[in-house]
């Protein structure tokens, strides 16, 4: 890797307190564990890609409590197989302190709980349901928002924006995809919105036109599609809606930001609105974000391909900040450090953990494609949030 000519100004951005002495002892091991290959890949690359130049920042500022942080990076395949022998792999033979990535829920159900009967503290980098804390335990922490939280912001920009009739489209072999079709359905409803359709789709699937067929059949189109897909979903979607003569507005939660939604969709991506963490644009985000943007592209050569490369990038940093604070690496001594977390400025927010949650509250941001160019809508923290249990 290259240096990185902007590393002081990202530090000091950061406002990360880490030592400036030289680096001695045992490295400090900090699993990422990621689908870098595989559905979850468009995503789980640049996620991972994220986290190492925020471990070269560290180390190159002087390390964590005087040491090298040393991260170690390892593929699940997006297999849930996989994803757990990594888990096993990462505390028997790697014997880390810590671990942080994925940044789906399936993955992280298939991961964290390893960890979690180990005592070792795990931050998701990007998975979104605010479930997985209750689900798997108290050393399971998000960097992100939740999903009814950018369900919400959709719902609530959509209603406003578009009008109070949608059609639902969900994958329903994900959990994330099937969490955030039901809570932006409670929210919309809430509203006094009305779904005109609901319908769904198998993981895998590569052809929508039964789907597309019974919504074109609708006595009136409705004012906007939702659709709840995968990375690896919405480009073929999208496509295929425009191809059909569906031209409303489609909305979606923060799958649809990977660069599969324009190298496959192309131009029937315009008009698609998604939510997200950041908007990764260096004329238009925020200093952190252009920041984080110029020591991406000195690192490998290209701009970020979506804020899942922040969100890796955040959750190191994060990590860090709770070792530094606990002014050790004993495992809740780490776990304490993380649950007092307050105020952490990071490229895709600040991260607080409010007294008995450990899922950040977070501002969403809303993407326009426009002329097959990620635009911003607007940044937006929702008027109301579903409970985590909404079904």
């Amino acid at each position: 890797m290259k240096r990185y000519g902007v590393l002081l100004l990202l530090v000091a951005l950061l406002s990360i307190a880490f030592t400036g002495y030289a680096q001695e002892g045992e490295p400090i091991k900090i699993a990422a564990g990621y689908g870098i290959t595989g559905g979850m890949s468009s995503l789980d690359e640049p996620g991972s890609n994220g986290a190492m130049l925020a471990a070269d920042e560290i180390n190159a500022a002087g390390g964590v409590l005087g040491r090298p942080l040393e991260l170690i990076v390892r593929d699940s395949q997006t297999e849930p197989d996989t994803t757990a022998q990594i888990a096993r792999q990462f505390i028997e033979e790697d014997q880390v302190v810590a671990g942080m990535g994925f940044n789906d829920s399936d993955s992280a159900l298939a991961f964290a709980p390893i960890f979690q009967e180990a005592g070792i503290p795990f931050i998701t980098a990007g998975a979104t349901s605010p479930r997985l804390p209750d689900q798997i335990g108290d050393f399971m922490f998000l960097a992100p928002f939740g999903d009814n939280t950018q369900a919400a912001v959709a719902a609530e920009y959509s209603f406003e924006n578009f009008g109070d009739t949608a059609y639902l489209l969900i994958n329903e072999g994900s959990e994330f995809t099937r969490l955030l079709a039901g809570f932006f359905k409670a929210r919309f409803e809430e509203l006094g919105g009305t779904i005109v359709l609901q319908d769904s789709y198998e993981l895998d699937a590569t052809d929508f036109s039964a789907q597309i067929t019974r919504v074109r059949a609708l006595a009136e189109q409705p004012a906007f599609y939702f659709v709840s897909a995968l990375p690896q979903d919405i480009g073929p979607v999208a496509r295929q809606m425009r191809d059909a003569g569906l031209t409303n507005p489609i909305v979606s939660g923060d799958g649809a930001d990977t660069p599969l939604l324009l190298e496959v969709g192309g131009d029937a991506a315009n008009d698609v609105y998604f939510t997200t963490h950041a908007l990764m644009n260096a004329e238009l985000g925020t200093e952190r974000v252009q920041a984080f943007i110029a020591a991406y592209n000195e690192a490998y050569g290209r701009d970020p391909e979506n804020a899942f490369a922040a969100l890796g990038y955040d959750a190191v940093y994060l990590l860090a900040d709770a070792i530094e604070r606990a002014g050790s690496t004993d495992a809740e001594a780490i776990q304490q450090a993380l649950m007092e977390t307050e105020g952490f400025a990071g490229v895709t927010g600040t991260v607080s953990y409010a007294e008995g949650s450990r899922v950040p509250q977070k501002a969403v941001t809303m993407i326009h494609v426009m002329d097959e160019q990620f635009t911003l809508a607007g940044e937006f923290v929702p008027e109301s949030v579903p409970s985590p249990d909404t079904e």
